[in-house]
Protein backbone atom coordinates (compact mmCIF):
# COMPACT_ATOMS: atom_id res chain seq x y z
CA UNK A 1 0.00 0.00 0.00
CA UNK A 2 1.76 3.36 -1.47
CA UNK A 3 1.09 6.46 0.58
CA UNK A 4 1.38 9.91 -0.20
CA UNK A 5 1.44 12.58 2.35
CA UNK A 6 0.99 15.64 -0.25
CA UNK A 7 -0.57 18.38 1.25
CA UNK A 8 -0.37 20.17 -2.22
CA UNK A 9 -2.59 17.85 -3.95
CA UNK A 10 -5.06 17.44 -0.78
CA UNK A 11 -5.57 20.99 -1.32
CA UNK A 12 -6.11 20.77 -4.79
CA UNK A 13 -8.31 17.97 -5.19
CA UNK A 14 -10.42 18.05 -2.17
CA UNK A 15 -10.16 21.69 -0.89
CA UNK A 16 -8.89 21.09 2.66
CA UNK A 17 -7.53 24.14 3.54
CA UNK A 18 -7.09 24.39 7.13
CA UNK A 19 -5.07 25.76 10.21
CA UNK A 20 -1.21 25.87 9.50
CA UNK A 21 -0.67 23.31 11.91
CA UNK A 22 -3.13 20.40 10.38
CA UNK A 23 -1.53 17.41 8.39
CA UNK A 24 -3.45 15.87 5.62
CA UNK A 25 -2.80 12.36 4.21
CA UNK A 26 -4.22 10.50 1.30
CA UNK A 27 -3.59 6.83 1.07
CA UNK A 28 -4.14 5.18 -3.14
CA UNK A 29 -5.07 0.99 -2.08
CA UNK A 30 -6.22 -1.17 -4.16
CA UNK A 31 -6.54 -5.46 -4.74
CA UNK A 32 -6.20 -7.37 -7.98
CA UNK A 33 -7.71 -10.90 -8.37
CA UNK A 34 -7.92 -12.79 -10.98
CA UNK A 35 -7.08 -16.41 -12.71
CA UNK A 36 -8.79 -19.50 -13.90
CA UNK A 37 -11.91 -21.34 -12.75
CA UNK A 38 -13.95 -24.39 -13.58
CA UNK A 39 -17.86 -25.01 -12.97
CA UNK A 40 -18.70 -28.51 -13.75
CA UNK A 41 -22.71 -27.12 -14.49
CA UNK A 42 -23.13 -23.53 -14.99
CA UNK A 43 -26.44 -23.36 -16.54
CA UNK A 44 -26.28 -26.69 -18.02
CA UNK A 45 -22.53 -26.75 -19.73
CA UNK A 46 -19.38 -27.13 -18.11
CA UNK A 47 -16.66 -24.43 -18.46
CA UNK A 48 -13.24 -22.56 -18.07
CA UNK A 49 -12.98 -19.13 -18.14
CA UNK A 50 -10.46 -16.93 -17.03
CA UNK A 51 -12.49 -15.21 -13.98
CA UNK A 52 -11.61 -12.05 -12.50
CA UNK A 53 -12.36 -11.34 -8.67
CA UNK A 54 -13.78 -15.08 -8.19
CA UNK A 55 -12.62 -14.53 -4.41
CA UNK A 56 -12.10 -11.18 -3.66
CA UNK A 57 -13.89 -8.08 -6.14
CA UNK A 58 -11.21 -6.08 -7.92
CA UNK A 59 -11.08 -2.56 -6.07
CA UNK A 60 -8.94 0.47 -5.99
CA UNK A 61 -9.64 3.15 -3.82
CA UNK A 62 -8.76 6.24 -1.96
CA UNK A 63 -8.88 7.05 1.81
CA UNK A 64 -7.93 9.97 3.46
CA UNK A 65 -7.43 12.10 6.84
CA UNK A 66 -6.98 15.85 7.99
CA UNK A 67 -6.15 16.06 11.45
CA UNK A 68 -8.12 18.44 12.76
CA UNK A 69 -6.47 18.79 16.88
CA UNK A 70 -7.69 17.58 19.80
CA UNK A 71 -7.54 14.24 18.69
CA UNK A 72 -10.21 14.67 16.14
CA UNK A 73 -10.53 14.10 12.29
CA UNK A 74 -11.86 14.41 9.31
CA UNK A 75 -12.16 11.04 7.24
CA UNK A 76 -13.20 10.13 3.65
CA UNK A 77 -13.18 6.82 1.60
CA UNK A 78 -13.78 6.88 -2.24
CA UNK A 79 -13.64 2.85 -3.45
CA UNK A 80 -14.74 1.97 -7.16
CA UNK A 81 -15.09 -1.80 -8.10
CA UNK A 82 -14.51 -3.21 -11.87
CA UNK A 83 -13.72 -6.26 -13.81
CA UNK A 84 -10.12 -6.81 -14.23
CA UNK A 85 -11.02 -9.16 -17.23
CA UNK A 86 -12.44 -6.67 -19.60
CA UNK A 87 -12.14 -3.26 -17.66
CA UNK A 88 -16.19 -2.78 -17.03
CA UNK A 89 -16.74 -0.86 -14.26
CA UNK A 90 -18.74 -3.18 -11.12
CA UNK A 91 -21.82 -2.37 -9.06
CA UNK A 92 -24.07 -1.82 -11.45
CA UNK A 93 -21.44 0.72 -12.79
CA UNK A 94 -21.14 3.41 -10.70
CA UNK A 95 -17.85 4.81 -10.51
CA UNK A 96 -17.52 4.15 -6.43
CA UNK A 97 -19.94 1.84 -5.81
CA UNK A 98 -17.87 -0.24 -2.99
CA UNK A 99 -17.89 2.48 -0.51
CA UNK A 100 -18.16 6.56 -1.01
CA UNK A 101 -18.54 7.98 2.34
CA UNK A 102 -17.02 11.29 4.11
CA UNK A 103 -17.42 11.84 8.00
CA UNK A 104 -15.52 12.47 11.44
CA UNK A 105 -13.42 10.35 13.79
CA UNK A 106 -13.03 10.78 17.30
CA UNK A 107 -10.39 8.61 19.23
CA UNK A 108 -12.29 9.59 22.47
CA UNK A 109 -15.80 8.90 21.08
CA UNK A 110 -15.62 7.29 17.72
CA UNK A 111 -16.49 8.04 14.38
CA UNK A 112 -19.47 9.57 12.26
CA UNK A 113 -19.62 9.03 8.28
CA UNK A 114 -22.44 9.32 5.60
CA UNK A 115 -22.45 7.83 2.00
CA UNK A 116 -22.54 4.47 0.67
CA UNK A 117 -21.38 1.97 3.35
CA UNK A 118 -21.28 -1.60 4.60
CA UNK A 119 -23.57 -2.66 7.15
CA UNK A 120 -23.24 -4.16 10.56
CA UNK A 121 -23.45 -7.73 9.28
CA UNK A 122 -20.37 -7.23 6.72
CA UNK A 123 -18.33 -5.23 9.61
CA UNK A 124 -19.14 -7.67 12.56
CA UNK A 125 -19.75 -11.36 11.45
CA UNK A 126 -17.89 -10.80 7.92
CA UNK A 127 -14.51 -11.55 9.62
CA UNK A 128 -15.53 -14.57 11.23
CA UNK A 129 -16.97 -16.03 8.46
CA UNK A 130 -14.87 -17.86 5.81
CA UNK A 131 -16.25 -15.96 2.78
CA UNK A 132 -15.55 -12.66 4.95
CA UNK A 133 -11.91 -13.06 4.67
CA UNK A 134 -8.97 -13.84 1.86
CA UNK A 135 -9.18 -17.86 3.15
CA UNK A 136 -12.55 -18.73 1.26
CA UNK A 137 -13.98 -15.36 -0.90
CA UNK A 138 -16.85 -15.11 -2.78
CA UNK A 139 -16.98 -18.70 -3.33
CA UNK A 140 -17.51 -19.71 0.38
CA UNK A 141 -20.82 -17.33 0.43
CA UNK A 142 -24.04 -18.80 1.84
CA UNK A 143 -26.19 -19.55 -0.95
CA UNK A 144 -27.82 -16.48 -2.58
CA UNK A 145 -24.85 -14.36 -0.44
CA UNK A 146 -28.71 -14.30 1.46
CA UNK A 147 -27.09 -12.91 4.81
CA UNK A 148 -24.66 -10.59 2.85
CA UNK A 149 -21.77 -11.38 4.44
CA UNK A 150 -19.93 -11.45 0.99
CA UNK A 151 -20.85 -7.50 0.39
CA UNK A 152 -23.39 -8.63 -2.49
CA UNK A 153 -24.90 -4.89 -1.78
CA UNK A 154 -23.95 -1.72 0.08
CA UNK A 155 -26.11 0.78 1.86
CA UNK A 156 -26.48 4.26 -0.08
CA UNK A 157 -28.34 7.18 1.98
CA UNK A 158 -26.84 6.16 4.84
CA UNK A 159 -25.48 7.34 8.00
CA UNK A 160 -22.63 5.45 10.14
CA UNK A 161 -21.91 5.46 13.84
CA UNK A 162 -18.63 3.54 14.93
CA UNK A 163 -17.36 3.24 18.59
CA UNK A 164 -13.90 3.25 19.72
CA UNK A 165 -12.45 0.13 20.70
CA UNK A 166 -13.02 -0.16 25.01
CA UNK A 167 -11.01 -2.54 26.15
CA UNK A 168 -11.47 -5.26 23.03
CA UNK A 169 -15.28 -4.20 22.43
CA UNK A 170 -16.69 -2.15 19.75
CA UNK A 171 -20.39 -1.63 18.87
CA UNK A 172 -21.56 -0.09 15.49
CA UNK A 173 -24.65 1.57 13.84
CA UNK A 174 -26.05 2.54 11.17
CA UNK A 175 -29.15 4.16 9.45
CA UNK A 176 -30.19 4.04 5.37
CA UNK A 177 -32.84 6.92 4.02
CA UNK A 178 -35.02 5.86 1.21
CA UNK A 179 -34.60 9.68 0.06
CA UNK A 180 -38.23 9.67 -1.34
CA UNK A 181 -39.96 12.64 -0.23
CA UNK A 182 -43.71 10.56 0.09
CA UNK A 183 -41.93 7.63 1.60
CA UNK A 184 -39.84 7.42 4.31
CA UNK A 185 -40.19 3.25 4.78
CA UNK A 186 -39.82 2.44 1.64
CA UNK A 187 -36.18 1.33 0.48
CA UNK A 188 -34.60 2.23 3.67
CA UNK A 189 -31.96 0.22 5.78
CA UNK A 190 -31.11 0.30 9.49
CA UNK A 191 -28.03 -2.13 10.97
CA UNK A 192 -26.76 -2.59 14.44
CA UNK A 193 -23.69 -4.78 15.69
CA UNK A 194 -21.49 -5.39 18.56
CA UNK A 195 -17.95 -6.91 18.66
CA UNK A 196 -15.84 -8.43 21.39
CA UNK A 197 -11.64 -9.83 21.09
CA UNK A 198 -10.09 -11.17 23.87
CA UNK A 199 -6.78 -12.27 22.88
CA UNK A 200 -7.46 -15.42 20.82
CA UNK A 201 -11.18 -14.97 21.19
CA UNK A 202 -13.46 -13.03 18.77
CA UNK A 203 -17.47 -12.69 19.38
CA UNK A 204 -20.11 -11.00 17.04
CA UNK A 205 -23.29 -10.15 16.86
CA UNK A 206 -25.63 -7.97 14.07
CA UNK A 207 -28.78 -7.41 13.17
CA UNK A 208 -30.02 -6.09 9.25
CA UNK A 209 -33.48 -4.91 7.98
CA UNK A 210 -34.49 -3.70 4.66
CA UNK A 211 -38.03 -2.25 3.92
CA UNK A 212 -38.76 -2.49 0.60
CA UNK A 213 -35.53 -3.51 -0.92
CA UNK A 214 -35.29 -3.66 -4.80
CA UNK A 215 -38.40 -1.60 -5.22
CA UNK A 216 -39.26 1.28 -7.91
CA UNK A 217 -37.66 3.87 -5.54
CA UNK A 218 -34.09 3.60 -7.50
CA UNK A 219 -32.45 6.40 -5.11
CA UNK A 220 -33.25 4.78 -1.89
CA UNK A 221 -30.93 2.59 0.43
CA UNK A 222 -30.50 -1.07 -1.33
CA UNK A 223 -31.91 -0.09 -5.24
CA UNK A 224 -30.16 -1.89 -8.23
CA UNK A 225 -27.91 -4.03 -6.75
CA UNK A 226 -30.39 -5.78 -3.80
CA UNK A 227 -30.34 -9.76 -3.54
CA UNK A 228 -34.07 -10.12 -2.71
CA UNK A 229 -37.02 -8.23 -3.64
CA UNK A 230 -38.99 -7.92 -0.94
CA UNK A 231 -41.46 -5.92 1.04
CA UNK A 232 -39.00 -6.66 4.40
CA UNK A 233 -36.17 -8.56 4.56
CA UNK A 234 -34.57 -9.07 8.48
CA UNK A 235 -31.51 -10.55 8.70
CA UNK A 236 -29.57 -11.40 12.39
CA UNK A 237 -26.46 -13.53 13.06
CA UNK A 238 -23.98 -14.13 15.94
CA UNK A 239 -20.39 -16.01 15.79
CA UNK A 240 -17.09 -17.15 17.43
CA UNK A 241 -13.48 -18.03 16.25
CA UNK A 242 -10.12 -18.98 18.62
CA UNK A 243 -7.18 -18.72 17.11
CA UNK A 244 -4.61 -21.10 18.93
CA UNK A 245 -1.12 -21.06 17.73
CA UNK A 246 -1.26 -21.68 14.11
CA UNK A 247 -5.17 -22.43 14.38
CA UNK A 248 -8.25 -20.95 14.00
CA UNK A 249 -11.60 -22.07 14.24
CA UNK A 250 -15.16 -20.51 14.03
CA UNK A 251 -19.10 -21.10 13.86
CA UNK A 252 -21.27 -18.33 12.30
CA UNK A 253 -24.93 -18.84 12.78
CA UNK A 254 -27.16 -16.40 10.16
CA UNK A 255 -30.94 -16.11 9.82
CA UNK A 256 -32.46 -13.90 6.76
CA UNK A 257 -36.24 -13.84 7.02
CA UNK A 258 -38.44 -12.68 3.74
CA UNK A 259 -42.07 -10.94 3.61
CA UNK A 260 -43.52 -10.78 0.20
CA UNK A 261 -40.65 -11.90 -1.54
CA UNK A 262 -41.07 -11.33 -5.48
CA UNK A 263 -37.44 -12.37 -6.65
CA UNK A 264 -34.08 -12.77 -6.28
CA UNK A 265 -31.63 -10.81 -8.22
CA UNK A 266 -30.16 -11.83 -11.53
CA UNK A 267 -26.75 -11.74 -10.21
CA UNK A 268 -27.55 -13.17 -6.67
CA UNK A 269 -29.57 -16.17 -8.16
CA UNK A 270 -26.17 -16.84 -11.18
CA UNK A 271 -28.96 -16.41 -13.66
CA UNK A 272 -29.44 -14.27 -16.70
CA UNK A 273 -32.13 -12.30 -15.41
CA UNK A 274 -34.17 -12.23 -11.94
CA UNK A 275 -35.76 -15.55 -10.30
CA UNK A 276 -39.35 -14.73 -9.99
CA UNK A 277 -40.44 -15.48 -6.77
CA UNK A 278 -44.52 -16.47 -5.89
CA UNK A 279 -44.41 -13.17 -3.40
CA UNK A 280 -44.75 -15.50 -0.43
CA UNK A 281 -42.68 -15.12 2.81
CA UNK A 282 -39.19 -17.21 2.87
CA UNK A 283 -36.57 -17.94 4.87
CA UNK A 284 -32.62 -19.05 5.03
CA UNK A 285 -31.03 -20.41 8.12
CA UNK A 286 -27.04 -20.98 7.78
CA UNK A 287 -24.94 -22.59 9.76
CA UNK A 288 -21.25 -22.32 8.96
CA UNK A 289 -18.18 -24.11 10.87
CA UNK A 290 -15.00 -22.97 9.35
CA UNK A 291 -11.16 -23.66 10.04
CA UNK A 292 -7.66 -22.66 8.91
CA UNK A 293 -4.05 -23.83 9.52
CA UNK A 294 -1.08 -22.25 8.57
CA UNK A 295 1.86 -24.80 7.88
CA UNK A 296 4.30 -22.19 7.76
CA UNK A 297 3.42 -18.34 7.71
CA UNK A 298 3.37 -18.57 4.17
CA UNK A 299 1.22 -21.29 3.86
CA UNK A 300 -2.02 -21.90 4.83
CA UNK A 301 -4.92 -24.30 4.26
CA UNK A 302 -8.41 -23.40 4.78
CA UNK A 303 -11.95 -24.95 5.02
CA UNK A 304 -15.83 -24.62 6.07
CA UNK A 305 -18.71 -26.65 5.65
CA UNK A 306 -21.91 -24.78 5.40
CA UNK A 307 -26.07 -26.33 6.18
CA UNK A 308 -28.41 -24.01 4.93
CA UNK A 309 -32.02 -25.11 5.91
CA UNK A 310 -34.82 -22.56 3.60
CA UNK A 311 -38.32 -21.93 3.08
CA UNK A 312 -38.59 -20.64 -0.72
CA UNK A 313 -40.92 -21.09 -3.65
CA UNK A 314 -42.89 -23.76 -1.45
CA UNK A 315 -40.20 -26.06 -0.37
CA UNK A 316 -37.91 -26.45 1.99
CA UNK A 317 -34.57 -26.87 0.20
CA UNK A 318 -31.27 -28.02 2.15
CA UNK A 319 -28.07 -26.79 0.68
CA UNK A 320 -24.44 -28.52 1.82
CA UNK A 321 -21.54 -27.05 0.89
CA UNK A 322 -18.01 -27.70 1.71
CA UNK A 323 -14.85 -25.26 0.54
CA UNK A 324 -11.14 -25.77 0.77
CA UNK A 325 -8.20 -23.67 -0.32
CA UNK A 326 -4.27 -23.53 -0.14
CA UNK A 327 -3.18 -20.41 -0.20
CA UNK A 328 0.73 -18.96 -0.25
CA UNK A 329 2.02 -15.71 0.16
CA UNK A 330 5.06 -15.03 -2.28
CA UNK A 331 5.65 -11.34 -0.25
CA UNK A 332 3.25 -9.10 2.05
CA UNK A 333 1.51 -8.12 -1.23
CA UNK A 334 1.25 -11.10 -3.74
CA UNK A 335 -0.20 -14.64 -3.09
CA UNK A 336 -0.64 -17.50 -5.62
CA UNK A 337 -4.16 -19.29 -4.17
CA UNK A 338 -6.09 -22.89 -5.14
CA UNK A 339 -9.16 -23.48 -4.07
CA UNK A 340 -12.24 -25.67 -4.95
CA UNK A 341 -16.46 -25.52 -3.68
CA UNK A 342 -19.26 -28.88 -3.85
CA UNK A 343 -22.79 -27.67 -3.46
CA UNK A 344 -25.45 -30.19 -3.63
CA UNK A 345 -29.11 -28.92 -2.52
CA UNK A 346 -32.28 -31.13 -1.79
CA UNK A 347 -36.02 -31.05 -1.13
CA UNK A 348 -36.46 -28.43 -3.94
CA UNK A 349 -40.01 -29.89 -5.17
CA UNK A 350 -41.09 -28.20 -7.99
CA UNK A 351 -39.37 -25.22 -6.92
CA UNK A 352 -37.00 -24.97 -10.13
CA UNK A 353 -33.90 -24.53 -7.34
CA UNK A 354 -30.90 -25.87 -8.49
CA UNK A 355 -27.16 -25.73 -6.74
CA UNK A 356 -25.55 -22.36 -6.92
CA UNK A 357 -21.85 -21.62 -5.69
CA UNK A 358 -21.94 -18.12 -5.30
CA UNK A 359 -19.63 -16.11 -8.21
CA UNK A 360 -20.73 -18.41 -11.38
CA UNK A 361 -23.35 -19.27 -12.72
CA UNK A 362 -26.11 -21.72 -11.50
CA UNK A 363 -26.33 -24.89 -12.23
CA UNK A 364 -28.98 -26.85 -14.13
CA UNK A 365 -28.93 -29.52 -11.40
CA UNK A 366 -28.81 -30.19 -7.76
CA UNK A 367 -25.25 -30.34 -7.63
CA UNK A 368 -21.86 -28.08 -8.68
CA UNK A 369 -18.48 -28.47 -8.20
CA UNK A 370 -16.20 -25.35 -9.26
CA UNK A 371 -12.86 -24.98 -8.58
CA UNK A 372 -10.17 -21.77 -9.36
CA UNK A 373 -6.30 -20.94 -9.31
CA UNK A 374 -5.28 -17.93 -9.46
CA UNK A 375 -3.15 -14.75 -7.91
CA UNK A 376 -3.97 -12.04 -6.07
CA UNK A 377 -2.08 -8.58 -5.26
CA UNK A 378 -2.75 -5.84 -2.99
CA UNK A 379 -1.04 -2.58 -3.14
Amino acid sequence: MKKFVLSALSLALFGTAGAAHAQNSVTLYGLLDTGLTYSSNSGGHSNVQQASGILNGNRWGLRGAEDLGGGLKAIFTLESGFNLSNGNMGQNSRLFGRQAFVGLASNQYGSVTLGRQYDNLVDNLGPLSLNGTQYGGTLASHPYDNDNLNNSFRVSNSVKYQSVNYAGFQAGAMYGFSNEADGFSDNRAYSLGASYTFAGLKVAAAYLQLNGAGSSNSSGAVSSDATFTASRQRTYGAGVSYAFGPANVGFVFTQTQLANATAIGATAAGKSSAFALNGSGAHFTNFELNGRYAITPAWSLSGAYTYTDASLEGADPKYHQVTLQTDYSLSKRTDVYAEAAYQHVGSTGNSGITAHIVGVSASSTDSQVVGTVGIRHRF
